[in-house]
Formats: C-alpha cells, sequence, structure tokens
C-alpha cells in the first residue's frame, strides 16, 4: 500500500513557498479592503478612467463624504493614488499590479 503522506522533499518545498506571517497579513488585509462592495465598485470606475471625486459621486450616485472616505482607505491599503491638477484632486488605480488583479478578478467572475 502507497504511503499517503506526501515525500519530504515536497513538503519542504511547499512550506518554503508559504509566505511569511507578515506577508500573509498584507494579503488578507488587501482582500477585506477588496472585499467591500463600494470600494469595488470605485475601484471598478477607476479600473475604466481617472476621475476627481465630484466624478465618482456622478458616476457611482453616492454621496462626497462617503467616496472620500473610502477613497482614503482605498489609498491607505496602496490601491489608488491621486494628482492635483489645481483645486482639484484625481484619483486612479495605483499602478499595473492593481490593474492586473482587477482585470483578473473581472475575467474570473465573468468565466461561465
Amino acid at each position: 500500500m502507497e504511503n499517503p503522506a506526501a515525500p519530504n522533499h515536497l513538503v519542504k518545498a511547499v512550506k518554503a513557498a508559504i509566505p511569511d506571517d507578515q506577508v500573509l497579513a498584507h494579503i488578507t488585509t488587501l482582500f477585506k479592503v477588496l472585499g467591500d462592495k463600494t470600494r469595488a465598485r470605485i475601484l471598478y470606475a477607476l479600473f475604466e478612467s481617472e476621475l476627481s471625486v465630484s466624478g465618482l459621486v456622478a458616476v457611482l450616485e453616492m454621496s462626497q463624504s462617503s467616496i472620500s472616505h473610502q477613497l482614503q482607505t482605498l489609498k491607505q491599503a496602496g490601491l489608488v493614488k491621486n494628482r492635483r491638477a489645481g483645486k482639484i484632486v484625481y484619483y486612479s488605480l495605483a499602478d499595473h499590479h492593481v490593474i492586473n488583479i482587477f482585470d483578473q478578478v473581472i475575467q474570473h467572475v465573468n468565466e461561465k
């Protein structure tokens, strides 16, 4: 009868591949941030285009204070960035990693 336990070299390789606790904590925090419907809507809007807070208010039909609060959370998580043009602040996804993550999630959800 074959031993059901994984070979020792496989166990060592899998153990070595698992990120440390600090990295895992960052991953779970990121998923918590992404797990909010309002923040997901904001990210999807920013996936389509850079927008100001007033632009996000118009697109998402939400209050400015609600949008601003969620943008602060997304910015702290490193998912969005902003730039100032005069008095207007524009928001966009932070980098290509965020775009890739969001694109992969959209593709996965839309698979049949």
